[in-house]
């Protein structure tokens, strides 16, 4: 597969910009999947715990590979209680307990394998090299994980972490308007898999937000837009989740989302949308890399990102009969 180049390939430093990716899967337990990574991509690995590993010093960094739920690992809040610390009976105590609790997360890792999914969080890879890192999806298929369409149970998904190019709301607010825009088409590309539309973690905006947003005339400066997506958006569970960049932006912004345990502030977009195909010959990163760019395309275009948004207004203004009565004639001819 051809990569496709963003329109703006660089970073504001002037460097190459980076993405994360994520995936989740099933069928390969941590270990085994590391193992995977280290043979692919080098590395030395570290057990932090029997089912939380890394793979460090990468030819791009440290891949995290666990079972996706708390459960199974060790809180990190209890290891590291500094009142357990008070004399030589508080700490016997405090070890016999961090034992106690290290073996009980063990055993709950051990049954829930093969129920909860597997996630690699891959290091920052620039751009340019999505294609070597799809490598590792197609090791991990020969090897037998599981991807989305394996089960109705498998809601996994693909994220991408694009790096920002700037960080003016000029540019996020036209990434926001391409993304509006597009969330349908990206949808009808990856066929969301019907599992994944059910659960909330990639719900779409909602109608009165995208219509807030493509308005022309709306012109918020970076605190005004941040505050508009938080009222309007009060959850991670977008299919492009904002917080993590916002939270990166605004370190002291009160709302409690961007402080949240699961919100991480980095300059990225978070971009929740593609099934984890590992079935499919050929997927990988590369290819939901090349849906995203269209977004980026779009949003770099401003005389069509501006003309899209009227369209869009115009259309929504549209009598609801209208419009219901022309989708019905359209549906109508598919089918004949």
């Amino acid at each position: 597969m051809t990569l496709q180049a963003p329109p703006n390939r660089l970073n504001s430093h002037g460097n190459i910009r980076q993405v994360g990716v994520e995936i989740e899967f099933a069928g390969l337990p941590p270990r085994d999947t590391a193992m995977i990574v280290r043979e692919l991509f080098g590395g030395e690995l570290n057990v932090v715990s029997p089912h939380r590993l890394l793979v460090e010093n990468t030819r791009w960094g440290e891949f995290g590979i666990e079972l996706d739920t708390q459960y199974a690992h060790p809180d990190k809040a209890l290891l590291e209680d500094p009142n357990a610390q008070d004399s030589e009976w508080a700490r016997h105590q405090h070890q016999r307990r961090i034992q106690f609790h290290q073996k009980t997360r063990e055993l709950i890792g051990d049954m829930v394998t093969g129920l909860v999914p597997t996630e690699i969080v891959c290091p920052p890879v620039p751009w340019n090299e999505l294609e070597d890192l799809d490598a590792l999806f197609e090791a991990l298929r020969e090897h037998g994980a599981k991807g989305t369409d394996a089960s109705l149970m498998y809601g996994f998904g693909l994220h991408l972490n694009p790096e920002v190019e700037r960080f003016d709301a000029d540019y996020l607010l036209a990434m926001l308007r391409a993304y509006l825009l597009l969330a349908g088409w990206l949808r009808d590309e990856i066929k969301v898999d019907i599992t994944r539309e059910v659960l909330p973690h990639a719900n779409p905006f909602h109608k009165a937000y995208a219509l807030k947003v493509l308005d022309s005339r709306y012109s918020p400066d970076l605190d005004t837009l941040i505050d508009d997506y938080l009222h309007h958006n009060p959850t991670r569970n977008r299919e492009l989740d904002m917080l993590p960049l916002f939270a990166y932006l605004r370190p002291d912004h009160g709302h409690e989302l961007l402080h949240a345990q699961l919100t991480k502030p980095r300059p990225t977009f978070h971009y929740r949308l593609p099934n984890a195909q590992l079935s499919q010959p050929g997927w990988g990163s590369a290819m939901e890399w090349n849906r995203w760019v269209e977004v980026e395309k779009l949003a770099a275009n401003s005389e069509v990102l501006l003309a899209r948004c009227a369209e869009y207004i115009a259309e929504h203004n549209r009598p609801m009969l209208t419009r219901v009565k022309e989708k019905l004639v359209r549906w109508l001819r598919r089918e004949r």
